[in-house]
């Protein structure tokens, strides 16, 4: 068997898997994929901001979180038969705008992530390029949540804060978890207002990431971008 045909035996990730780790013994075969160390890091790299980019775009603007129903920030639904109490003695509406008001808190919220995850794509190591080619569908969302999820959370925290002290939103919430509490719905301490928020909305954007992911292997030319459809067409 010729040298060339025992390079044609290994997988495409496995060649673009070599061409980052600058593994010199499957140089040649990086070059039959016509995949460089430099091509696989900068098509990595520009997957990662256009997922992160584009999930924080339909997040962080007006109704993002309220009209998504995938991350569309509710009460726990235990909380459903608080809202039937109140819609039957005339508050139901209670409970309608404290949910839209959270939902503008983690709208506002989101922008601030975009630094985070920049921050993370410029500190992605050889392992962590590993870890996403070889790993699956979801790759890149928990290169992201392993890297910046503790801090976003930080993050959102006080400017979710304002908005819901600005909102007199505690006030509200208060009022329905005490509602829930005398119909045995909720435990003595339920979290904050401001750390449910914090919380969901941290959910949310990785939700967005994974669909944006999601979109960029499924269609990898279609991001307009030469490098990712060259790197993430060849993985499929």
């Amino acid at each position: 068997m010729s040298s060339c045909q025992c390079l044609k035996k290994y997988s495409v990730k496995a060649v673009v898997f070599a061409a980052i780790l600058g593994s010199t013994s499957l140089v040649l075969a990086a070059s039959l994929s016509d995949i460089s160390t430099a091509d696989a890091n900068a098509g990595l790299k520009g997957a990662l901001e256009a997922g992160s980019t584009a999930a924080i775009g339909k997040l962080g603007v007006q109704n993002g979180f309220l009209n998504n129903d995938k991350v569309k920030i509710k009460l726990p639904a235990k909380f459903d038969k608080v809202r039937a109490v109140l819609q039957l003695t005339g508050q139901g509406k209670k409970v309608d705008d404290l949910e839209v008001a959270m939902n503008h808190a983690a709208e506002a919220a989101v922008p601030l992530a975009k630094p985070l995850l920049m921050s993370a794509i410029k500190s992605m190591t050889l392992t962590d390029a590993k870890n996403i080619l070889m790993g699956g569908d979801t790759s890149v969302t928990d290169f992201f949540r392993q890297k910046t999820a503790a801090q976003l959370n930080v993050k959102f925290l006080p400017l979710v804060k304002g908005v819901t002290d600005k909102a007199k939103l505690a006030k509200s919430y208060n009022s329905v978890m005490t509602k829930a509490q005398s119909l045995g719905l909720a435990a003595e301490q339920e979290p904050t207002v401001e750390g449910y928020v914090t919380k969901r909305a941290t959910e949310g954007l990785f939700v967005m990431i994974a669909d944006e992911e999601k979109a960029i292997r499924q269609d990898p030319i279609g991001t307009g971008s030469k490098i990712i459809g060259k790197v993430f067409g060849a993985l499929r």
